[in-house]
């Protein structure tokens, strides 16, 4: 009798996306080591080349070396391509490159693309990809002519390619920037501060980068006609509007306080913004008050929307979490939003979440602090930027060490393609059990 050949094994979805990312950082950081990559001519060391080409795919804008004074022309396409592709997913730029040279996909392919941009359904994934990398396109594009005017008056014609970069890491959420000078590094938007025009076409960037590509579709199709939105849309945008208004109003009664009304105003609005998986800032973080720093960290751990060019546990997850609570405090037993009842599962799942983020954030700032002999406040900003793929600095990125730098790269890692990606990719997947074990009550609370 003939033996009977063992089946062949097929990644699944979640195994693709890690190696997809893997695969990204790896190639980056190998370009990024290229002499032809550095403005000195020289080789920079695998440690920084990597740390970048992490950074950059997990669209973060934690640096240790100054994007605008160490890195070439050259190198900084690189790091801009690197954001490019790690903001709308590897999966999602292999499966256009296959569409533009006429391939169809495969149904497991199609699932792919499913998780990698968390799309509701399978149907019609193909058309969603399309929309998606044209609309990125178009509004990329708006984003680098609107500035412009202002980086070409005052860069000449280097401020065309300020222009497109900025657009592109502003609405990837990268935070990557290149306005800093041998004299003045790290600088960020801090020149612009006061600029009404770059603050607006940033925010907005941002904002519609992450706001998810199914909220998109959404607003796309029904216009204003707000009722008729999926209910994942309406949680979008109302916690996005409240955690842009609340926050934005925090600061501006705790900070900036030196500065005039307006640009006050300003400062705190895009700090509110920025805070959520960006990285770009416009006044010194350092001289934030604590409670400042302390809602920033939340903020970060909080993070932009579900399928969209942001990290972090998501609004979604927020607003579950939140209206579970409600839930609770009313003795209901399902969360209710928009009259829609939310299922269970994904109350377990923002559950699951909110204690995975928390573990890794606070676990990877006790590492750093022990290491570095830093305050844990400084640590755990850190730790939240990085987790929260945000970039935000208290200036102590580039001064840490080389565990301290590996925890952060994990921290990236994890924030970008999703801790529970890694665990389902981890763990494989075995059918559901027929019995239940007894139940049993716990007193909670």
């Amino acid at each position: 009798m003939a033996k009977q050949l063992p089946k062949k094994k097929r990644l699944t979805s979640f195994r693709i996306i890690i190696l997809g990312f893997i695969g990204l950082i790896l190639l980056g950081s190998v370009l990024l080591m290229l002499p032809i990559s550095a403005r000195s001519h020289t080789v920079t060391p695998f440690s920084q080349a990597l740390f970048t080409s992490v950074s950059a795919a997990c669209v973060t804008g934690l640096v240790v070396q100054d994007t605008a004074t160490h890195w070439s022309v050259f190198g900084q396409a690189v790091i801009l391509v690197l954001i490019q592709i790690g903001g709308l997913g590897v999966v999602t730029m292999m499966a256009s490159i296959a569409m533009l040279s006429g391939k169809r996909l495969s149904l497991s392919q199609r699932s792919t693309m499913q998780n990698a941009i968390s799309a509701p359904m399978l149907g019609g994934i193909v058309r969603l990809t399309k929309f998606v990398v044209k609309g990125t396109v178009i509004i990329e594009l708006s984003g680098a002519v609107f500035m412009m005017p202002v980086f070409i008056k005052d860069y000449g014609a280097k401020g065309i390619w300020m222009s497109f970069f900025h657009s592109v890491s502003a609405f990837c959420n990268a935070g990557f920037d290149v306005m800093g000078t041998p004299d003045n590094k790290f600088r960020s938007m801090t020149s612009y501060a006061s600029n009404p025009l770059i603050n607006a076409v940033i925010m907005l960037l941002i904002i519609i980068g992450g706001i998810s590509f199914i909220t998109w579709t959404d607003v796309a199709k029904y216009k204003l006609k707000i009722k008729r939105y999926k209910l994942q849309t309406k949680l979008i945008l109302l916690t996005s509007a409240l955690l842009i208004i609340v926050p934005a109003i925090l600061f501006f009664i705790s900070d900036f306080k030196a500065l005039p009304v307006g640009e006050r105003i300003l400062g705190s609005l895009f700090q509110s913004v920025t805070t959520r998986t960006a990285g770009f800032n416009t006044e010194d973080l350092t001289t934030m008050t604590a409670t400042g720093q302390a809602v920033s960290i939340v903020l970060m751990l909080i993070g932009g929307s579900p399928g969209s060019t942001a990290g972090g546990m998501k609004t979604t997850t927020f607003a579950v979490l939140i209206a579970n609570a409600v839930a609770s405090f009313r003795r209901k037993d399902d969360p209710e939003v928009f009259g829609r009842r939310i299922g269970a599962a994904a109350v377990r799942t923002a559950s699951t979440l909110l204690l995975m983020y928390i573990t890794l954030c606070f676990t990877g700032a006790a590492i750093i602090s022990a290491a570095e002999g830093l305050p844990l406040k400084l640590s755990v900003f850190e730790a939240a930027s990085a987790l929260g793929t945000v970039g935000l600095t208290l200036g102590i990125t580039p001064q840490l060490g080389q565990l301290s730098q590996c925890v952060l790269m994990t921290l990236m890692f994890l924030g970008r393609v999703g801790g529970l990606t890694v665990i389902f990719a981890a763990i494989s997947t075995s059918s559901k059990k027929l019995s239940r074990l007894p139940q049993e009550n716990v007193t909670v609370g």
